[in-house]
Protein backbone atom coordinates (compact mmCIF):
# COMPACT_ATOMS: atom_id res chain seq x y z
CA UNK A 1 0.00 0.00 0.00
CA UNK A 2 1.46 3.82 0.76
CA UNK A 3 5.08 4.24 1.09
CA UNK A 4 7.74 6.67 0.32
CA UNK A 5 10.85 7.18 0.11
CA UNK A 6 14.07 8.23 2.18
CA UNK A 7 16.09 11.63 1.96
CA UNK A 8 17.40 10.56 -1.96
CA UNK A 9 14.40 11.18 -3.68
CA UNK A 10 12.75 12.90 -0.26
CA UNK A 11 11.67 16.30 -2.95
CA UNK A 12 10.05 13.69 -5.14
CA UNK A 13 6.10 12.97 -4.26
CA UNK A 14 5.56 10.55 -2.19
CA UNK A 15 4.55 7.62 -3.14
CA UNK A 16 2.78 4.25 -2.94
CA UNK A 17 0.65 0.33 -4.83
CA UNK A 18 -1.50 -3.86 -5.48
CA UNK A 19 -3.31 -13.79 -7.94
CA UNK A 20 -5.64 -16.24 -7.83
CA UNK A 21 -7.84 -16.80 -10.99
CA UNK A 22 -11.49 -15.65 -11.00
CA UNK A 23 -13.97 -15.00 -13.45
CA UNK A 24 -12.65 -13.31 -16.60
CA UNK A 25 -11.83 -9.88 -16.78
CA UNK A 26 -14.90 -7.63 -19.00
CA UNK A 27 -13.40 -7.49 -22.28
CA UNK A 28 -12.27 -3.84 -22.98
CA UNK A 29 -10.76 -1.90 -25.95
CA UNK A 30 -7.67 0.10 -24.68
CA UNK A 31 -7.19 3.50 -26.53
CA UNK A 32 -3.37 4.44 -26.71
CA UNK A 33 -4.16 7.81 -27.56
CA UNK A 34 -5.72 9.32 -24.54
CA UNK A 35 -3.08 7.53 -22.06
CA UNK A 36 -1.13 9.67 -19.51
CA UNK A 37 0.37 7.59 -17.31
CA UNK A 38 1.21 4.50 -19.15
CA UNK A 39 2.84 3.65 -22.75
CA UNK A 40 1.36 0.18 -24.21
CA UNK A 41 2.93 -1.92 -26.72
CA UNK A 42 3.01 -5.48 -28.34
CA UNK A 43 6.72 -6.39 -28.75
CA UNK A 44 8.68 -9.81 -29.58
CA UNK A 45 9.58 -11.50 -32.17
CA UNK A 46 6.04 -12.36 -33.09
CA UNK A 47 4.27 -9.46 -31.26
CA UNK A 48 2.74 -11.85 -29.08
CA UNK A 49 4.08 -10.04 -26.29
CA UNK A 50 1.93 -7.03 -24.26
CA UNK A 51 4.32 -4.61 -22.57
CA UNK A 52 2.67 -1.85 -19.83
CA UNK A 53 5.76 0.66 -19.09
CA UNK A 54 4.46 2.81 -16.12
CA UNK A 55 4.82 6.59 -16.73
CA UNK A 56 5.13 9.15 -14.32
CA UNK A 57 8.68 10.04 -14.23
CA UNK A 58 8.41 12.96 -12.81
CA UNK A 59 6.97 11.05 -9.39
CA UNK A 60 8.49 7.83 -9.73
CA UNK A 61 5.62 6.16 -11.20
CA UNK A 62 4.01 6.79 -8.13
CA UNK A 63 0.33 5.00 -8.36
CA UNK A 64 -2.53 7.65 -8.53
CA UNK A 65 -5.82 6.68 -9.03
CA UNK A 66 -5.14 7.54 -12.94
CA UNK A 67 -2.35 5.31 -13.61
CA UNK A 68 -3.69 2.46 -11.66
CA UNK A 69 -6.93 2.75 -14.15
CA UNK A 70 -4.96 3.17 -17.12
CA UNK A 71 -3.21 -0.42 -15.93
CA UNK A 72 -6.02 -2.45 -14.74
CA UNK A 73 -7.85 -0.96 -18.38
CA UNK A 74 -4.14 -1.88 -20.10
CA UNK A 75 -4.35 -5.24 -18.76
CA UNK A 76 -7.56 -6.10 -19.03
CA UNK A 77 -7.17 -5.34 -22.90
CA UNK A 78 -4.38 -7.78 -23.10
CA UNK A 79 -6.28 -10.47 -21.83
CA UNK A 80 -8.69 -10.73 -24.19
CA UNK A 81 -6.20 -10.25 -27.26
CA UNK A 82 -5.88 -13.74 -28.59
CA UNK A 83 -2.72 -12.43 -29.97
CA UNK A 84 -0.77 -11.67 -26.54
CA UNK A 85 -0.03 -15.00 -24.85
CA UNK A 86 2.03 -13.08 -21.79
CA UNK A 87 2.09 -9.51 -20.31
CA UNK A 88 5.03 -7.73 -18.97
CA UNK A 89 4.74 -4.81 -16.81
CA UNK A 90 7.79 -2.87 -16.35
CA UNK A 91 8.78 1.02 -14.99
CA UNK A 92 11.90 3.46 -15.22
CA UNK A 93 15.25 2.02 -14.74
CA UNK A 94 15.18 4.56 -11.51
CA UNK A 95 11.71 3.19 -10.13
CA UNK A 96 9.61 0.46 -10.96
CA UNK A 97 7.08 2.50 -8.70
CA UNK A 98 7.92 3.86 -5.61
CA UNK A 99 4.61 3.63 -3.70
CA UNK A 100 1.23 5.48 -4.12
CA UNK A 101 0.40 8.94 -4.13
CA UNK A 102 0.18 9.63 -0.92
CA UNK A 103 -1.43 13.21 -1.56
CA UNK A 104 -4.37 11.56 -3.08
CA UNK A 105 -4.84 9.22 0.37
CA UNK A 106 -4.26 12.35 2.96
CA UNK A 107 -7.90 13.33 3.62
CA UNK A 108 -9.51 9.84 3.15
CA UNK A 109 -10.93 8.76 6.13
CA UNK A 110 -12.25 5.17 7.60
CA UNK A 111 -16.19 5.25 6.24
CA UNK A 112 -15.19 6.92 2.61
CA UNK A 113 -12.21 4.33 2.14
CA UNK A 114 -15.23 1.27 3.17
CA UNK A 115 -17.71 3.47 0.66
CA UNK A 116 -15.59 3.74 -2.06
CA UNK A 117 -13.13 0.78 -1.56
CA UNK A 118 -10.21 2.10 -1.82
CA UNK A 119 -7.67 0.12 -3.20
CA UNK A 120 -10.86 -2.61 -4.48
CA UNK A 121 -9.81 -1.36 -8.62
CA UNK A 122 -6.18 -3.40 -8.24
CA UNK A 123 -8.25 -6.23 -7.28
CA UNK A 124 -9.04 -6.58 -11.36
CA UNK A 125 -5.16 -7.07 -12.09
CA UNK A 126 -5.18 -10.40 -10.24
CA UNK A 127 -8.08 -11.59 -12.12
CA UNK A 128 -5.87 -11.66 -15.33
CA UNK A 129 -5.66 -15.40 -16.89
CA UNK A 130 -2.80 -14.88 -18.90
CA UNK A 131 0.60 -15.04 -17.05
CA UNK A 132 2.26 -10.90 -15.68
CA UNK A 133 5.81 -10.70 -15.24
CA UNK A 134 6.95 -8.10 -13.28
CA UNK A 135 10.17 -6.79 -14.88
CA UNK A 136 11.38 -4.25 -11.67
CA UNK A 137 14.33 -2.01 -11.81
CA UNK A 138 15.04 0.46 -9.31
CA UNK A 139 12.43 1.30 -6.01
CA UNK A 140 9.50 -1.06 -5.87
CA UNK A 141 8.40 -0.02 -2.53
CA UNK A 142 4.26 -0.43 -0.58
CA UNK A 143 2.61 -0.37 -3.53
CA UNK A 144 5.12 -0.80 -5.87
CA UNK A 145 6.02 -3.98 -3.92
CA UNK A 146 2.72 -4.80 -4.06
CA UNK A 147 1.83 -4.41 -7.64
CA UNK A 148 5.08 -6.69 -8.24
CA UNK A 149 4.10 -9.03 -5.47
CA UNK A 150 0.41 -9.47 -7.94
CA UNK A 151 2.26 -10.12 -10.94
CA UNK A 152 3.29 -14.15 -11.28
CA UNK A 153 7.02 -13.74 -12.16
CA UNK A 154 9.06 -11.12 -11.16
CA UNK A 155 12.51 -10.50 -12.68
CA UNK A 156 14.83 -8.11 -11.09
CA UNK A 157 17.25 -5.80 -12.10
CA UNK A 158 20.24 -5.55 -10.01
CA UNK A 159 19.93 -2.36 -8.08
CA UNK A 160 15.86 -3.06 -7.35
CA UNK A 161 15.28 -2.20 -3.99
CA UNK A 162 12.09 -3.94 -2.43
CA UNK A 163 9.94 -2.72 0.75
CA UNK A 164 6.72 -2.53 2.38
CA UNK A 165 7.70 1.36 4.35
CA UNK A 166 4.21 2.26 5.30
CA UNK A 167 4.87 1.19 9.03
CA UNK A 168 6.95 4.77 8.59
CA UNK A 169 3.94 7.00 8.11
CA UNK A 170 1.72 5.28 10.45
CA UNK A 171 0.14 3.22 8.42
CA UNK A 172 0.16 -0.80 6.91
CA UNK A 173 0.01 -2.31 3.33
CA UNK A 174 -3.41 -2.77 2.25
CA UNK A 175 -2.89 -4.00 -1.11
CA UNK A 176 -1.67 -7.55 -0.27
CA UNK A 177 1.73 -6.55 1.08
CA UNK A 178 1.34 -7.81 4.28
CA UNK A 179 -0.29 -11.45 2.87
CA UNK A 180 1.65 -12.17 -0.18
CA UNK A 181 5.14 -11.46 1.45
CA UNK A 182 4.63 -14.45 4.44
CA UNK A 183 3.50 -16.63 1.13
CA UNK A 184 7.19 -15.66 -0.48
CA UNK A 185 9.61 -15.11 2.10
CA UNK A 186 7.74 -16.34 4.85
CA UNK A 187 6.84 -14.92 8.47
CA UNK A 188 10.49 -13.72 9.89
CA UNK A 189 11.32 -12.03 7.01
CA UNK A 190 7.62 -10.64 6.14
CA UNK A 191 7.61 -9.65 9.64
CA UNK A 192 10.94 -7.81 9.41
CA UNK A 193 10.15 -5.82 6.07
CA UNK A 194 6.66 -4.71 7.48
CA UNK A 195 7.54 -3.69 10.91
CA UNK A 196 10.82 -2.34 10.08
CA UNK A 197 10.18 0.04 7.11
CA UNK A 198 13.47 -1.62 6.06
CA UNK A 199 14.25 -2.19 1.88
CA UNK A 200 15.57 -5.72 0.41
CA UNK A 201 17.98 -5.94 -2.07
CA UNK A 202 17.48 -7.82 -5.37
CA UNK A 203 20.01 -10.41 -4.19
CA UNK A 204 18.39 -10.56 -0.72
CA UNK A 205 14.67 -10.87 -2.67
CA UNK A 206 16.26 -13.41 -4.70
CA UNK A 207 17.67 -15.63 -1.69
CA UNK A 208 14.07 -15.62 -0.35
CA UNK A 209 12.51 -16.24 -3.18
CA UNK A 210 10.45 -12.85 -3.81
CA UNK A 211 11.89 -12.39 -7.42
CA UNK A 212 13.24 -15.89 -10.03
CA UNK A 213 16.06 -14.34 -11.56
CA UNK A 214 18.12 -10.85 -11.06
CA UNK A 215 20.04 -9.35 -14.13
CA UNK A 216 22.07 -6.03 -15.03
CA UNK A 217 19.95 -2.95 -14.93
CA UNK A 218 19.74 -2.45 -19.26
CA UNK A 219 18.95 -6.53 -19.70
CA UNK A 220 16.05 -7.10 -17.55
CA UNK A 221 13.56 -6.17 -19.68
CA UNK A 222 14.81 -8.02 -22.87
CA UNK A 223 14.86 -11.50 -20.12
CA UNK A 224 12.00 -10.44 -19.39
CA UNK A 225 9.92 -10.23 -22.75
CA UNK A 226 11.97 -13.13 -23.78
CA UNK A 227 10.67 -15.14 -20.96
CA UNK A 228 7.32 -14.06 -22.54
CA UNK A 229 7.75 -15.09 -25.53
CA UNK A 230 8.87 -18.75 -23.96
CA UNK A 231 5.57 -18.54 -22.15
CA UNK A 232 3.43 -17.15 -25.65
CA UNK A 233 4.66 -20.84 -27.15
CA UNK A 234 2.61 -22.54 -25.43
CA UNK A 235 -1.22 -23.47 -26.09
CA UNK A 236 -2.95 -20.32 -24.00
CA UNK A 237 -5.97 -22.80 -22.73
CA UNK A 238 -3.33 -24.75 -20.99
CA UNK A 239 -1.45 -22.10 -19.42
CA UNK A 240 -3.96 -20.50 -18.07
CA UNK A 241 -5.37 -23.95 -16.63
CA UNK A 242 -1.07 -24.21 -14.83
CA UNK A 243 -1.62 -20.94 -13.86
CA UNK A 244 -4.75 -21.53 -11.87
CA UNK A 245 -3.16 -24.49 -10.97
CA UNK A 246 -0.15 -22.83 -9.08
CA UNK A 247 -2.30 -19.79 -7.59
CA UNK A 248 -4.55 -22.33 -5.88
CA UNK A 249 -1.86 -23.72 -4.03
CA UNK A 250 -1.61 -20.45 -2.12
CA UNK A 251 -5.28 -20.45 -0.94
CA UNK A 252 -5.77 -24.39 0.05
CA UNK A 253 -4.23 -27.31 1.93
CA UNK A 254 -1.77 -29.65 0.31
CA UNK A 255 -4.49 -32.63 -0.37
CA UNK A 256 -7.12 -30.19 -1.84
CA UNK A 257 -4.12 -28.74 -4.08
CA UNK A 258 -3.41 -31.80 -5.27
CA UNK A 259 -7.05 -32.70 -5.93
CA UNK A 260 -7.45 -29.41 -7.60
CA UNK A 261 -3.97 -30.00 -9.82
CA UNK A 262 -5.18 -33.72 -10.52
CA UNK A 263 -8.58 -32.78 -12.20
CA UNK A 264 -6.88 -29.73 -14.16
CA UNK A 265 -4.70 -32.39 -15.09
CA UNK A 266 -7.27 -34.51 -16.45
CA UNK A 267 -8.91 -31.47 -17.75
CA UNK A 268 -6.35 -31.30 -20.63
CA UNK A 269 -7.31 -34.18 -21.77
CA UNK A 270 -10.74 -32.57 -23.60
CA UNK A 271 -8.62 -30.08 -25.32
CA UNK A 272 -7.25 -30.63 -28.99
CA UNK A 273 -4.23 -28.51 -27.91
CA UNK A 274 -3.41 -31.62 -25.20
CA UNK A 275 -3.81 -33.96 -28.44
CA UNK A 276 -1.81 -32.12 -30.35
CA UNK A 277 1.21 -31.25 -28.10
CA UNK A 278 1.30 -35.12 -27.66
CA UNK A 279 1.09 -35.86 -30.81
CA UNK A 280 3.90 -33.77 -31.67
CA UNK A 281 5.86 -34.72 -29.03
CA UNK A 282 5.69 -38.25 -30.76
CA UNK A 283 6.07 -37.13 -33.93
CA UNK A 284 9.29 -35.06 -33.16
CA UNK A 285 8.25 -31.98 -34.43
CA UNK A 286 6.76 -28.62 -33.35
CA UNK A 287 3.22 -28.58 -31.82
CA UNK A 288 0.50 -26.07 -33.46
CA UNK A 289 -1.55 -25.23 -30.69
CA UNK A 290 -4.97 -23.71 -31.58
CA UNK A 291 -6.01 -22.79 -28.09
CA UNK A 292 -9.31 -25.36 -27.94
Amino acid sequence: MAIFLRSSVSKSKLVFSLSKIVTPITSVKLSTCNLEYIITEKVGEKQNVGLVKLNRPKALNALCDGLVTELTEAVSAYDTDDSIGAIVITGSERAFAAGADIKEMLDKTYSTNLKMGLLKQWDNLSKCKKPVIAAVNGFALGGGCELAMMCDIIYAGEKAKFGQPEIVIGTIPGAGGTQRMIRSCGKSFAMEVCLSGNQISAQDALSRGLVSKVFPPEKLLDEAIKLAEKISEHSPLVVALCKESVNYAYESSLSQGLKFEKNSFYGTFATDDRKEGMTAFIEKRKPNFSNN
